[in-house]
């Protein structure tokens, strides 16, 4: 049986979970989760925030499923799922320090592995991270779902529930924003260039991430919050 739903599309698996499979949602949850748990943990830049967000996001996946109309594909309704998830809780977060991201060699005690910045320069990619967490939340997840992520930008509207417009705008903010933050990393090395900001944010992690073992499944307490212009 679990060869067979391997064999599924994913909203055949959603349906089958509607249907009472109990064991389809779990199989979807492994399909998409390296990439569901990047998302997450790129935009709270914060292991332990990014888990809850997670679970809080899957639970509500699970428990909306039998509302998902199709109109966009499976994995799309998970991310927004996902980031309205993580932007309800930089919203409640706002007057907290962002904590930057931890080592990825580090073992926090929180399930999930963060994805792996590039061996070239990781001093670098650690300001960038550091320089991506100070950025509005909107903008922040903007750049995550297109430099990151690599998504179009109509799929990334979609995700954020807004228009393809807006997200290129909320990038183009974004980018030059992280231009004045990284703007110190130029003279540090006379006969090196910098590059620019898309291609430092997209430098932190693979466009095909690697798969990632125990990412926290469960799912989430509500939908999130429709995101803010």
């Amino acid at each position: 049986m679990t060869g067979r739903r391997a064999d599924l599309g994913d909203e055949e698996l959603l349906r089958a979970h509607v249907d009472g499979d109990p064991e389809a949602f779990g199989e979807l949850v492994r399909r998409h989760q390296d990439r569901l748990w990047a998302v997450a943990l790129r935009t709270l830049s914060d292991r332990e925030e990014a888990a809850d967000a997670l679970q809080d996001a899957l639970l509500s996946a699970h428990r909306a499923a039998a509302r998902f109309r199709g109109d966009a594909a499976v994995t799309t309704w998970l991310h927004r799922i996902v980031v309205n998830a993580c932007l309800d809780r930089v919203r409640r977060r706002k007057s907290h320090p962002t904590v930057p991201l931890p080592d990825g060699g580090r073992d926090d005690g929180v399930r999930g592995t963060e994805p792996a910045a590039p061996p070239v320069d990781h001093d670098t990619a650690l300001v960038v991270r550091q320089a991506l967490a100070e950025l509005p939340a909107e903008q922040r997840a903007a750049l995550i779902l297109v430099d990151v992520q690599g998504y179009p930008v109509a799929d990334a509207a979609v995700m954020l529930g807004v228009a393809e417009g807006t997200v290129k705008s909320r990038c183009a903010r974004g980018r030059t924003r992280l231009a004045g933050l990284l703007g110190h990393l130029r003279p540090q090395r006379a006969n090196t260039q910098v590059a620019p900001p898309r291609a430092q944010v997209s430098s932190l992690t693979p466009r095909n991430p690697q798969r990632l073992d125990d990412v926290p499944s469960g799912s989430a307490r509500g939908d999130g919050g429709k995101e803010e212009r």
